[in-house]
Formats: structure tokens, sequence, C-alpha cells
């Protein structure tokens, strides 16, 4: 009875096993398909398009030519823009001052308000009157950029979160205005007008009062700092003396015959504890020293709130190169390649409209 009961449940779990090998079949066989299929179009559409360009090969060959003459006249055009850059170092929290105010400069350039852009920066209008725009950017590496976002994750309560976080993402939301350093770029139609306007904007931001206050209440604390660390010393330096003669009255007080063995002992570290006190204050006066260091290099540190880095050129360079895709291009190169695309999408364009209407009068 028992065996009459199993064999229809064998059976239905035969047929189901059947079913699930011929549902894998059939879905593997229709992937094979549509790989294939795939492949063959893309094959098609290559070897079309090479008789295409084939039979357009003198259209595309008069787009490269008239590219790359006006490539040519870009690159040696009478009126070129000339460029250069500042790198400033933030030594507050300046950032969303210094972008803010770049997108003035530039609100005001878009207006041909050069009057008001001079009174700004407090130069003479002469030295703005040509400037074409301004340009900001942090001056970072990859690198640095990826210590930081290490950092970023460690930070976030939630471990989901971070493992969640991709680098892209976050580089998509990063307020670039947090970097320390940061570019600079002004272009222009002149040459020799880029010195005055770089240290107008440094100067500018130097004497923001919000951040005065903040310089000076680091400066005062550093020298409240520094005062104590100087009595410090003095306190330290009192100590030695004192322990000095110490040791000399405690040796007045030895037999002239075991005076000199007993000099000798306590030199050669006999006495430790008096060996350990000695060490200790020389060691916390060392310290101090260190500390005063520390705080003459922050006070030079907090000297300005922002700082000039660097000016090259301080003349400017010609930059007649476009950005494409991450790439900076000369014209003569860019020009011919974007000619002649842009004219394969028109023919292939016309040639799709002649298509159509083929296929609409056969109907």
């Amino acid at each position: 009875m028992s065996k009459e009961v199993k064999s229809p449940q064998n059976n239905s779990e035969e047929i189901d096993l059947g079913k699930l090998f011929n549902l894998f079949a059939r879905l593997f066989e229709r992937i094979f398909n549509l790989i294939s299929k795939t492949i063959s179009t893309v094959f098609l559409a290559f070897v079309w398009s090479i008789f295409f360009v084939k039979r357009q090969k003198i259209k595309l060959i008069l787009a490269l030519l008239a590219g790359l003459a006006f490539g040519y006249f870009e690159e040696n055009k009478l009126n070129p823009d000339y460029k250069s850059t500042m790198l400033i170092q933030q030594n507050y929290n300046t950032g969303k001052s210094l972008y803010n105010s770049v997108d003035y400069y530039n609100g005001l350039l878009s207006q041909l308000d050069f009057e008001t852009l001079s009174q700004e920066l407090d130069i003479d209008s002469a030295n703005v009157s040509s400037i074409v725009s301004f340009e900001i950017e942090p001056f970072v590496s990859e690198n640095q950029r990826l210590v930081e976002f290490k950092n970023y994750t460690r930070q976030l309560d939630s471990t989901m979160i971070a493992e969640l976080l991709s680098f892209d993402s976050y580089l998509d939301n990063v307020d670039e205005s947090i970097y320390k350093i940061q570019k600079i770029t002004i272009s222009s139609k002149t040459d020799n007008n880029f010195k005055p306007v770089f240290n107008a904007i440094a100067k500018k931001m130097n004497e923001i009062p919000f951040f005065k206050r903040e310089q000076d209440k680091d400066i005062r604390q550093l020298g409240n700092r520094e005062i104590a660390v100087n009595k410090a010393i003095q306190k330290s330096d009192s100590l030695q003396k004192i322990y000095k003669k110490v040791l000399e009255n405690s040796l007045e007080t030895i037999e002239p015959t075991t005076r000199s063995q007993t000099s000798v002992t306590t030199i050669l570290g006999a006495d430790d504890t008096n060996k350990t006190r000695e060490f200790d204050l020389y060691k916390s006066d060392v310290e101090l020293r260190r500390e005063l260091v520390t705080i003459a290099r922050e006070k030079e540190n907090k000297k300005f709130i922002v700082e000039v880095l660097s000016i090259t050129p301080s003349k400017g360079f010609v930059d007649n190169s476009i950005e494409f895709f991450g790439a900076s291009l000369r014209p003569v190169l860019f020009f011919p390649f974007f000619f002649a695309v842009i004219l394969f999408v028109i023919l292939c364009f016309i040639n799709s409209l002649k298509f159509l209407e083929k296929y609409n009068t056969s109907f």
C-alpha cells in the first residue's frame, strides 16, 4: 500500500523537473537569440555606416576642410582671450564668501557694469574693463578627494549608509568651497591687468568684518597661551636653579675625602631619585619651549585670513582650447571632427526621411 501511495508523488516530481528544465532551455534560447540579433544588428549598422561614408565621402571631406579652416581662424583671431590663475589659501572658512563674491563679479560682468565692479574691488576701472569672466575651482588631487571620502564615510553613524554611498555620488554632492586651496582664473581681452585684480580679491577677503573678529580672537588666545608658557618656563628655570643650589649645598656638607667619590656616583646615576627629578625638569622645559615654537607658527598662519600662494603668469597667456568630455583640444583638432559629425548626423536624418517616404508610398 505504501508503494502505491508514493508512486503518484514521484511521477509529479519528475513532471515538475521536466517542466523546469524546459523552461530554462527556452530562457537560454531566447537569451542566445537576443545576443545574436544584437550582434548582427550592430554589424549591419557598422557595414551600412561604412558604405554610407563611402557614398558621402566628398561632402564629409569638405566638412573636415571647413572645420580645419574655422579652427585655424579661431586660433589666430585678432582678439584672443588671455587667462591667468591665482592660487589662494584659506586660513579660515571663507569658502562660501569667496564663491559668492566670484558669482557676484560674474553677474556684474554679464551686465557690463564695470564701474560697480571697480568700486567693489577698489581698483581703477581700466583694470576691469577688459575682463571677460571669473572662474573658481578647488586645487585638489584625486588622492586627496579619496582620502576625504574615506574620512567622511568613517564619520557616518550608519554603516549601511556608508556602504551604499559611492565615491561618484560623494563628488556630486560635496561642497567645493570647503577645500583649503582654491584656484581663481580670470579671462580677459588684454594681458596686463591680472595682478591688480588678484590682489584686490585677496584684499577684499581679508577685510571681511566677521573673519577679522575671528582672527583677532584667535590671535588674543595665542597671545595668552604664549604668556602662560613663558611664565611656566620662568618657573621651570627657577626650580632648576634651586635644585642645582640644593645639590651644591649637599656636596659641601660631605667630607673632602669622600666629596669627589660622591660627585662621581651622583653623576653616574647612583641616586636614581635625583636623576629622575633632574630629567623631568629638563623634559618639561623642552616641551614648553616646543610649545612656544608651535604658538609662533600658529600666529604666523593666522596673520592673514586668506593668502595668495602664486599668480601664474602675471601677464596672462592665450588660451583658445576647447573642453570636450574632460579633454582640452585645440580648435584645429576639434572643429574638423565636430563639423564632420554634425554633417554625418544631418545626412543620416535626410536619408532616414527618404526611406520613410518610400515606405509610406508602398502602402
